[in-house]
């Protein structure tokens, strides 16, 4: 941060400074979704050329779904639900590659149930 009351962009290769963020996102909002977004597309440059697409259309994924929540805490279980349905996925396939005598299948569920009768009271 300047000394002057000015933000300062913070450089794309030092650590996050949570200060620096904070600072942007409570006293201009629209400078800090300015200052995320050339981050990010900074962080998508230094990828490797053949992945850079796969990861723009990722974040573009991940903005939309920022977009349809109601709220912060809604976007972050959304985008927590997009994480570990991806990680279930990926694990799915490390499974199959692992283990292929095991062919194509499902993995196996809860055994069988005992259903209990309620009655109103």
């Amino acid at each position: 941060m300047s000394s002057g009351g000015g933000i300062m962009p913070q450089p794309a290769n030092e650590p996050l400074d949570f200060e620096y963020w904070r600072q942007l996102a409570e006293t201009s909002p629209e400078a800090f979704e300015r200052a995320r977004e050339a981050a990010i597309e900074a962080l998508i440059g230094t990828s490797p050329a053949e992945v850079q697409e796969r990861l723009r259309r990722l974040q573009w994924r991940i903005d939309r779904t920022r977009e349809r929540a109601s709220n912060p805490v809604a976007a972050c279980i959304a985008l927590s639900r997009m994480m570990w349905d991806n990680y279930d996925r990926l694990n799915a396939t490390l499974q199959r590659l692992a283990h292929p005598e095991a062919g194509h299948r499902p993995p196996a569920g809860p055994g069988p149930a005992t259903v209990l009768a309620f009655r109103p009271a």
